[in-house]
């Protein structure tokens, strides 16, 4: 049997859950913040590991919400993925306070994060 959800439980939902997914970011960048300053990695694979941080914590967001839903798991993965993207853009606007801050692999990170929100929503 499927419970109803209503509005505000769904956003109370995604609001602890980007809230989780971000703290679970941070503490992700730290760890390779300590690593780097250990090893003294490359560029390169510093770069590769922020990209597998937001691939991981976006799956796993995608993963809960599609678990909490159980129907149309993928959109609600995908929802997941969005909503990581455009808090982690918004951040970069703010910080950076132009749109000539942005990356260029803009679109890259954001079909990762889409991608692995919706994937983690379909495997839920």
């Amino acid at each position: 049997m499927l419970k109803k959800l209503t509005f505000s439980s769904r956003l109370t939902f995604i609001l602890k859950s980007l809230l989780i997914s971000y703290l679970l970011t941070a503490g992700l960048l730290l760890l390779l913040a300590l690593l780097l300053y250990r090893f003294s990695l490359t560029e390169k694979i510093v770069s590769a590991c922020i990209t597998g941080i937001y691939i991981v914590v976006t799956f796993l967001a995608g993963f809960l919400a599609g678990k909490r839903e159980g129907t149309r798991k993928f959109l609600w993965g995908l929802l997941m993925g969005c909503l990581y993207f455009l808090v982690l853009t918004l951040v970069s606007l703010i910080v950076n306070h132009s749109i000539s801050g942005l990356s260029a692999s803009f679109f890259t990170v954001l079909a990762l994060c889409t991608g692995s929100g919706m994937l983690g929503g379909m495997l839920s």
